[in-house]
């Protein structure tokens, strides 16, 4: 396949409270771990049927190939086979998101973005505050077992791009800045919560592959995220002998709002010119490819005066937001592609509830928006 031009589908089967609050209101819960046992499933299946089966349809894949996109990354929850307690399953949409892809031509990257016990104390990782996944043989296992299961279902589907093993595996750096780790809604289930080490993510990493290997014909690429340590990886996947395997980084510049307070552009430069230089060294060994990035940015949201026009400071938005994605898409052209993060926040009849926050992550569909080039394969051809 050609260089990826692809977009992320979150926030369909693995639900994070920021991109969708509508079903987490009234709750008490921050992440769907603890949706799910907050809310009796009497009431939480239908509601969650009922996002599944609008959130996304084959109309977004109709639209996601007509603006030259080619692949798309579908993040999966560890209990997407619904096996696990108290959690409805949902492969069948995956299911139904390999038919629509190869209606349209599009490729999936499956991604794992969950684990039981959470790899990154994050909401993306399904568990706030609690990181202790890969303490617990039992559930390494089992990520092992959920990973064969969808090789086998998927291996012999014309659109199948991947399976990327597990999203975000955090790292000490990363976990000893990481907010979220200290907030927790049970502190006894947080307690022992720790980073995933290197030591372990790279055994784990060849017990995945050589489990994959043996299902998946080689054409099927297996991906690998870098944990927060690009640099770390160089020849290992060389070394272990891994055939058609690709390293998965995320690089958003939103995390860069405590330096950008100064209004000039270069610090983006700078921070992006630094992973370029990162991701150049990586490629030397691996191919990698950029999994999540956007246009969010914090230039975007500093009004000129105190009194702006909607209808121009709009326009002063769109600016910026154009600034931020040729930066970073010319960084990105020397790799093996991207996904942008997110398609979507919400469905277009769900705005008017969400008027509290439409703010800089207000970039959804960013392309029919005008933030981006409108067929963004075009672009990449002339970076």
């Amino acid at each position: 396949m050609d260089k990826i031009i692809g977009t992320n589908l979150g926030n369909w089967l693995v639900l994070e409270k920021w991109m969708q609050p509508f079903i987490f209101q009234g709750t008490g819960a921050e992440d769907e771990t603890w949706l799910n046992r907050n809310v009796p499933k009497e009431k939480l299946w239908p509601m969650m049927k009922q996002h599944r089966d609008t959130y996304v349809t084959e109309d977004d894949f109709r639209n996601i190939a007509s603006h030259g996109l080619n692949t798309v990354r579908i993040p999966v929850p560890y209990f997407i086979f619904g096996d696990r307690e108290p959690y409805s399953g949902c492969i069948e949409y995956l299911d139904k998101a390999f038919e629509w892809a190869e209606k349209y031509g599009l490729k999936v990257l499956v991604d794992l973005h969950t684990a039981p016990g959470c790899q990154n104390s994050y909401d993306n990782g399904g568990l706030m505050g609690v990181c202790k996944w890969s303490q617990m043989p039992d559930e390494v296992e089992f990520v092992l077992t959920v990973l064969e299961r969808l090789a086998e279902r998927y291996k012999d589907r014309e659109g199948l791009f991947g399976i990327e093993v597990l999203n975000e595996p955090i790292s000490f750096s990363v976990y000893m800045t990481a907010t979220s780790r200290k907030m927790a809604a049970d502190k006894d289930e947080a307690k022992g919560s720790h980073h995933v080490s290197t030591r372990f993510l790279k055994k784990f990493y060849v017990d995945a592959y050589k489990r994959l290997r043996r299902i998946l014909p080689e054409e099927k690429v297996i991906v690998f995220h870098d944990g927060f340590r690009l640099g770390v990886w160089k020849d290992f996947f060389v070394k272990q002998h891994m055939k058609n395997v690709m390293l998965d980084t995320h690089i958003y510049i939103q995390a860069m709002e405590d330096v950008t307070h100064i209004h000039k552009f270069w610090a983006y430069r700078a921070f992006i010119a630094y992973q370029h230089h990162l991701l150049k060294k990586a490629q030397k060994y691996t191919p990698v490819f950029v999994g999540e990035w956007c246009v969010c940015n914090e230039l975007a949201d500093k009004k000129k005066g105190h009194e702006v026009i909607l209808d121009s400071y709009e326009a002063y938005r769109k600016k910026w937001y154009k600034k931020a994605a040729v930066l970073q898409m010319n960084a990105w052209k020397d790799t093996a592609g991207f996904f942008y993060w997110n398609y979507q926040l919400y469905r277009d009849k769900e705005v008017s509830m969400y008027a509290s926050r439409l703010d800089s992550w207000d970039l959804c569909r960013c392309w029919k928006k005008g933030w981006m080039p409108a067929r963004l394969d075009k672009y990449m051809e002339k970076l």
